[in-house]
Formats: C-alpha cells, sequence, structure tokens
C-alpha cells in the first residue's frame, strides 16, 4: 500500500512540475497515441454523409474567446457532453496549432503537448460532467522545443486549427492501416483495424466491414471477432485481392470507400467510413516504382497558403506531380484532396533545427543532442502515424535542414522498423546512411 501512495505521489508530483515545461522531456502529458484522424458516427447513412455536423457522436468547436496570459495566448471554449456519452469515451481532437499546448477542463490541467504541429487526441472522459464544460487551450509563448521549429513564422495564424469532442464505445476503433503486397500476379491488400478497450474486465466485439470500389459496389465483406483484456489492444486483419485496374496511382487515382462497425453484446455502436487506396511503392538510385512502374517525380515549386481542385489540376497541366510538404502544420483535408486528385505527397515530420548551426558538439545542434531523442522519434512517429493511411504519401522525410546526428539516425532506423516499403528520406543528410534514395529531377 506505501509503494502505491508513494508512486501515486510521484506521479501527482511529477505532473505539476512538468506544468513548467521547460525540459525536452515529457513530450506529452494525457495524450492518445498518434492515429489517422476519422470521426464515428451512430448510423451508416451518417458515416456515408461524412459531415462532421451530422454527427450525433461529435460537437466541433469552432467559437473560442481569446486573451492573453503571461504564458501565452488562452482559448476558451464551451461544450456540452449529452447524457448519451455517460458510458462511452470521451475524446478532443486538435488537428493542429502553431506551438505546444496545454489543455484545462473545468479547470484542471488534463493535457499537454510538446509537438502540436501534428492531430492529436485526449482522453476527457474522467474528466467530463454530463452538460456543460469549460475548455482553456493554452499556447505557450515560450515553448521548451522552440530550438525544434526553426520554420516557425508570425506569419502563422494564431489560434488552433480544427478542434472537436467526440465519443466512442468502451470498446473501439482506434487507428487504421493498410499495406499492399504483391504476390505473383495479383495485388493483396491488408486492412488492419486497431481495436481498442477501456473496460476493467475482459470484453468481446466484433468488427463488420465492407470495402466498396464505388457507391453501391461491394468488392469484399466480412466480420471477425476480437477478445481483448483489461484495457487492452490488438489488430484484426482483413486480406482482400485487388485488380490492377484498381490500384491507386497519380494517373489513376482509384480510390475505395472501407465501411466499419463495432458491434458488442448485440448492438452496433459506432459506425466509421474511411477513403483508402492501394498501392506499392519502392525506390532505387535509379527510380521510383509505383505498382512496379517507374514514375518520374516533379515536385511543385512552392506550396503557397491555399489548395484546391483548380490548383492541384494546373499543377499537373504544368507537368507536376509530388508535393514536398512543409515542416509546419497542414490541414488533414489536403490529404483527401491529393488522394482524390492523385497527387503525390512526401510527409515531413514538423522538425527544422537550423537556427541552431551545424556544430555536433555540446550545445550544438539538437540533431546530435541525446536529451531531444524523445522529442524526435515522438514528431517523427506522429507524422507517420497520422499520415500513413493516405495513398498519396510515397515517403517520409524526418526533418527539414536540421544537421545531422544521432537522433535523426534513430528516427529513420524507427521508420524502417515500422515499414519497409515506402522511402524514409532526409534531403540534408549529405550521402549519410540515414536518407534513402528517392530520385528528383
Amino acid at each position: 500500500m506505501r509503494i502505491m501512495l508513494t508512486l501515486a505521489a510521484l506521479a501527482c508530483a511529477g505532473l505539476a512540475t512538468a506544468q513548467e515545461y521547460r525540459s525536452p522531456e515529457p513530450t506529452s502529458i494525457g495524450k492518445e497515441p498518434p492515429r489517422t484522424s476519422f470521426a464515428v458516427y451512430a448510423s451508416a447513412d451518417e458515416a456515408d454523409a461524412g459531415s462532421l455536423e451530422s454527427s450525433q457522436y461529435l460537437r466541433p468547436i469552432d467559437s473560442w474567446t481569446e486573451q492573453t496570459s503571461e504564458r501565452g495566448r488562452e482559448f476558451a471554449a464551451r461544450f456540452a457532453v449529452p447524457f448519451a456519452w455517460l458510458n462511452r469515451q470521451t475524446l478532443l481532437h486538435i488537428e493542429w496549432a502553431p506551438t505546444a499546448y496545454e489543455i484545462r477542463l473545468n479547470g484542471e490541467v488534463v493535457g499537454y503537448n510538446q509537438n502540436g504541429r501534428n492531430p492529436a487526441d485526449f482522453n476527457l472522459t474522467r474528466k467530463t460532467r454530463e452538460g456543460a464544460n469549460e475548455l482553456v487551450v493554452t499556447l505557450l509563448s515560450d515553448p521548451a522545443a522552440a530550438p525544434l521549429e526553426s520554420f516557425a513564422s508570425d506569419r502563422e495564424p494564431l489560434a488552433p486549427g480544427k478542434c472537436y469532442v467526440f465519443s466512442q464505445p468502451t470498446i473501439r476503433i482506434r487507428d487504421l492501416y493498410t499495406r499492399t503486397v504483391r504476390e505473383g500476379d495479383t495485388h493483396n491488400a491488408e486492412i488492419g483495424v486497431i481495436v481498442k478497450t477501456e473496460a476493467l474486465n475482459p470484453k468481446k466485439a466484433k468488427i463488420h466491414y465492407e470495402l466498396l470500389a464505388a457507391p453501391g459496389i461491394v468488392a469484399a465483406s466480412g466480420n471477425r471477432e476480437i477478445t481483448l483484456d483489461m484495457r487492452g489492444e490488438d489488430t484484426l486483419r482483413f486480406i482482400v485481392p485487388i485488380p490492377d485496374s484498381m490500384l491507386w496511382s497519380a494517373r489513376q487515382p482509384r480510390c475505395y470507400t472501407l465501411r466499419l462497425k463495432t458491434q458488442t453484446e448485440g448492438r452496433y455502436t459506432e459506425y466509421l467510413a474511411q477513403q483508402v487506396g492501394f498501392r506499392t511503392v519502392a525506390s532505387s538510385e535509379k527510380a521510383l516504382t509505383i505498382n512496379d512502374t517507374p514514375t518520374t517525380l516533379r515536385a511543385v515549386p512552392a506550396l503557397g497558403d491555399t489548395l484546391s481542385v483548380k490548383r492541384l489540376r494546373e499543377w499537373r497541366e504544368a507537368g507536376y506531380n509530388l508535393i514536398m510538404l512543409p515542416p509546419g502544420g497542414v490541414p488533414r483535408a489536403l490529404y483527401d484532396l491529393c488522394d482524390r486528385e492523385g497527387f503525390y505527397v512526401v510527409e515531413q515530420a514538423p522538425i527544422s533545427t537550423r537556427r541552431s548551426g551545424d556544430s555536433r558538439r555540446r550545445g550544438g545542434n539538437p540533431s546530435n543532442d541525446p536529451r531531444w531523442l524523445p522529442a524526435y522519434l515522438s514528431r517523427i512517429e506522429e507524422s507517420y502515424h497520422t499520415a500513413q493511411i493516405h495513398p498519396c504519401v510515397i515517403g517520409f522525410s524526418i526533418a527539414d535542414d536540421s544537421a545531422n546526428g544521432i537522433n535523426l539516425y534513430e528516427g529513420y532506423l524507427r521508420l524502417k522498423a515500422i515499414e519497409k516499403e515506402r522511402p524514409v528520406i532526409y534531403p540534408a543528410a549529405a550521402g549519410e546512411w540515414n536518407s534513402d534514395p528517392f530520385p528528383l529531377p
């Protein structure tokens, strides 16, 4: 008992001191593992419509009251938790923010995110109450991670990006992924559904899936049961053959709709619909191949402030087919647009340390300082997990103009351990081994 009380006291003390946020660690407090951004719905019709405003399980937060404090800019809002959510999980999603931020709910600190640039979720279940809740997001004016964010600009909007509170059942779909493998004359797609439970005892669920090649045309369907231990997590895998004519590429951006629903104790408790595409990627010194076809890449010279279907088509007519994303926050709608219109993307981890110079000595660039390793790995992995579902993402860049060193070596190795197919690049590697071949004209 004494040991448990001591551990609890240490945890509380750690949270209290962590609110200073002046150390490279911790990289976050109260944050869920990174995942694909998706919304859940109360019915299949809601999921197919895909509107955040129409979901009974989602409350957009788009009306903020702003004020300035000693620690930064505070954005306050109210949201309501309906009675129907009380036996479910309540989570907060923040698409991106221009700096590190702290989250307070009903006057209590419930979260901190050192990397504001990638989407993040926070589980608020134990801190919410039925009816009105007060949320405050503080964008910190002097974040510890400033040395990693040389890309920060005064022109950026000084407010959180898209933000909403949403509800999922106790046994819920936490994340999704797809992989495509050529086996002989066919391509097999692996659809991974990561299922998590917050229950304190073993629970069962059945996950149903449908893969639609077009509205009303079911290419594959099925279901599978899963049993999870207390607060456990596991992955269901569905294998589906994909004809060559339905593989995704910039020339033919063939997308499917993946429908999922969770069934527990005979009831359907959540529905979702996710756009997916299937294709293979391989890279060598000579060429990048998409679906075993050599592909010439030509990156657009500058991304600009806005993207639209018209602009992507103008770039395509000019001979461009690749967007090298900037290291700052990027709206998730951009990936959906590139999936639909057929434009290749290289995902960029939000790391740029050019203001720290190139020195690898103590006190020099953070890329060679082991104290910053957790922050580097966190940002690199979050960029991967929040973008990997999109077929348009054909590679991952682990940093932008950040010298080189142990943290970027470890970041490269971590991504290659997660996935070997898509290239991992670091344009400033200067010939070192932590950058795969990625031919650009």
